[in-house]
């Protein structure tokens, strides 16, 4: 049991890495931002204007240069195990170096969870060749 403990401590990285992804030009080596946020709150849900001004407000001035936003459905266990489904949405940045925004998709992560209450926003992040 130590043993197979072991080897699955030394496949852990002791810090998260995004390694770059070779690319064919015209496309570069980047980085995808994917925010997950949840428009449910305790009592009510985050109407389309709340939307809004969050994105307005937040963050279009962290990412001026350009941004998605799609509708998703999501689902998760709740404390009790219940499987809870709500509307979301997903906010899709492309950044060439992911160390370099982390402040602002912090704090755009931190906004929205104070703001609206919520527990948390799923952050993921992907290596992507882009090219604009």
């Amino acid at each position: 049991m130590a043993a197979a403990l072991f080897a699955l401590s030394a496949c852990t990285p002791s810090a998260p890495q995004i390694m770059a992804p070779t690319c064919l030009a015209p496309l570069k080596p980047a980085v995808q931002v994917d925010l997950y946020f949840g428009l449910a709150t305790k009592d009510r849900e985050i109407d389309e204007t709340e939307w809004a001004a969050f994105l307005s407000e937040e963050v279009t001035p962290r990412f001026p240069a350009g941004l998605s936003v799609l509708d998703v459905a999501g689902q998760y266990h709740d404390a009790k195990g219940r499987v809870t489904r709500e509307r979301s949405k997903l906010l899709v940045v492309i950044v060439p170096d992911a160390s370099r925004h982390l402040a602002k998709v912090q704090a755009i992560v931190d906004i929205y969870k104070t703001r609206f209450s919520q527990l948390s926003v799923l952050h993921v992040e992907r290596a992507v060749c882009a090219a604009f």
